[in-house]
């Protein structure tokens, strides 16, 4: 890496977390969510960057080198649609296929009669996530997957194999993605790893919105302990996913937690009780969450002060920034508020307005990350995106000096090496599909190295936990 590009990347990175570490940097990081943009301003229609990673990594690049951002994702689109045809999801329109070639992916919302998950079916969730999830969930949103106890076939059995490789194959591109992010062009990743609320993923995945609803009604009960049973294996994804450095955020995408999908009664009897104690344990562990609020949550803004200080970024999309700021801006660093409306069908001039005074009342004492409200879409207009990072550019230098560069943050000795204070209470264990302790007991009495064949079979059988849960949290 060229010695400039190398400094460059240091000061980008010092400045972004000293950021999120609530500190004063020397000027206002930028950080643009950026996921069709990129397709917009490259070139490409949605179904190119959707459908071929290597084409979303290259535009991600340009608009890298383009733009003079801190920070980005190495690709905010995400969902590769040929990993999702090469298992066979059936819950996404696909650009170019089931949806318009210049149009994003879109979820498809499971119809209340036709949800991937019964309503009777919580007991066995509760008894054994990773089990159901392969056994009864994957069948019902993979149309070639067997149901258990159904003849297999030539494409279940693909299914299985072509995802596996897939995943690994993409998976696999992200780290030399983000060491040409940083040596081309000097910009830092924004995010490592990947975590939801148990709550959310129920409504996304599982019951779908309208079967969760009804549920909260009828079993909220069974709901809470699925909810419950959950947490320790979603702690795992968010621990193993993330970087080992523990320098960016792990990723928190919050979806319908918040009013008016849920009241406040469930959110404090449901959502927030089975977040609450993973976000504390990550941070127990050194790892900073980035609560990406979709939607407006500013009635849940007291309930995040309970959480400790600096442990999360907190990133404000149809919440009011300014009222955000008054309430969390001492204790967390905020990130985003600029609306896509204004991005999409504003003038140059208004956005940079906006951008000003977003840095005039929130950014004043540092502690803030520039960005949009939302993921931005290919409705973000070029020129209104330059417009944001140049008001950023222009007005967020610090006069004063900036905090010191920031320490690594600390661990708590007494959660070192310590998977959950939760974990013991899981009926089935986070990370394994078939727990050695099992698999033992099937094999010969063994002669060699023991620890050597625990070691590895626990290595490999945690690759088949991976896939099923990221399939679930990611795809």
């Amino acid at each position: 890496m060229p010695k400039d590009m190398e400094q460059l990347y240091a000061e980008r990175l010092n400045r972004y977390t000293t950021a999120m570490r609530n500190g004063k940097p020397d000027q206002v990081p930028i950080r643009p969510f950026v996921a069709e943009f990129i397709a917009r301003y490259t070139g490409y229609t949605c179904q190119e960057v959707v459908h071929d990673y290597q084409k979303a990594f290259d535009a991600t690049v340009k608009c890298c080198a383009d733009f003079d951002w801190d920070a980005t994702v190495p690709n905010m689109v995400y969902v590769w649609t040929g990993l999702t045809q090469a298992i066979g999801l059936n819950y996404y329109g696909i650009p170019g296929i089931d949806v318009p070639p210049d149009t994003g992916f879109q979820y498809r919302e499971p119809p209340e009669d036709n949800a991937s998950m019964k309503a009777d079916e919580y007991d066995a969730l509760i008894d054994d996530p990773t089990g159901f999830l392969y056994n009864v969930w994957l069948p019902r949103v993979v149309d070639d997957v067997s149901p258990m106890g159904e003849p297999t076939s030539y494409r279940n059995n693909l299914s299985f194999v072509k995802g596996a490789m897939a995943m690994m194959e993409y998976f696999g591109a992200f780290g030399p993605q983000i060491e040409r992010m940083k040596t081309e062009t000097g910009t830092v990743s924004a995010i490592s790893g990947i975590f939801k609320a148990p709550f959310d993923i129920i409504a996304d995945k599982l019951r779908g919105y309208i079967g969760l609803t009804m549920d909260m009604f009828e079993q909220p009960d069974k709901v809470l302990k699925a909810c419950e049973a959950l947490m320790p294996h979603l702690l795992h994804v968010a621990m193993t996913s993330a970087g080992p450095d523990k320098t960016v955020p792990i990723g928190y995408w919050m979806h319908r937690g918040c009013v008016p999908f849920v009241n406040m009664e469930q959110f404090h009897s449901h959502y927030w009780p089975t977040v609450k104690p993973i976000i504390e344990e990550l941070w127990a562990n050194g790892y900073q969450t980035l609560f990406y609020a979709e939607g407006s949550w500013d009635p849940h803004l007291d309930s995040f002060l309970e959480l400790p200080d600096a442990s999360i970024v907190y990133h404000v999309d149809q919440g009011d920034i300014f009222e955000v700021h008054k309430k969390l801006g001492r204790k967390f660093c905020i990130s985003g508020g600029i609306p896509n409306v204004l991005l999409g069908y504003g003038k140059p001039k208004e956005v940079r307005d906006f951008c000003k005074r977003v840095i005039d009342e929130v950014a004043q004492d540092g502690g803030y990350i520039m960005d949009a409200s939302a993921i931005m879409q290919n409705d973000t207009k070029v020129e209104n995106m330059k417009a944001m990072t140049d008001a950023c550019h222009e007005f967020g230098v610090y006069s004063s000096s900036a905090s010191p560069p920031p320490q690594k943050m600390g661990t708590d000795a007494s959660a070192a090496g310590r998977l959950s204070p939760f974990s013991g209470e899981a009926k089935a264990k986070p990370g394994a599909c078939i727990p050695w302790e099992e698999k033992a007991k099937e094999l010969p009495e063994l002669t060699g190295d023991k620890d050597l064949v625990q070691r590895i079979w626990e290595s490999t059988d945690g690759l088949a936990n991976m896939y099923i849960w990221q399939v679930l949290l990611s795809f």
